[in-house]
């Protein structure tokens, strides 16, 4: 699946279950959220988990659960974008035009 698909397969999802039409402030507050839960499945990748209440799992299951967490974070960012006509494909080269400008004294990659 190529971005574009799957950017629009997140807007059907989300529209689908209701969750695109939450208040964009809200939206923020969910990326936050999971914003702090892939620091906290790095956490456990980095430095393991020391609380009791807390389950260490095995290298590859952490890895999963980071996997999913960015996931999460790019399901919330894709909502916003969708929410305002920006593609992510326009994201990307907005990026790259952006760092490639502040940084073209630097190496470039």
């Amino acid at each position: 699946m190529n971005v574009t698909e799957f950017q629009q397969w997140v807007r059907d999802y989300y529209e689908a279950r209701g969750w695109s039409e939450l208040d964009i402030f809200i939206r923020i507050g969910f990326l936050a959220e999971e914003t702090g839960e892939v620091a906290r499945a790095i956490r456990s990748l980095e430095i393991g988990r020391d609380r009791p209440d807390e389950v260490s799992g095995s290298f590859e299951e952490n890895k999963q659960e980071l996997t999913e967490e960015l996931g999460d974070v790019l399901g919330n960012l894709i909502v916003i974008a969708n929410k305002y006509n920006i593609p992510l494909e326009e994201v990307f080269n907005a990026h790259k035009k952006k760092l490639s400008e502040r940084y073209s004294n630097a190496n470039s990659v």
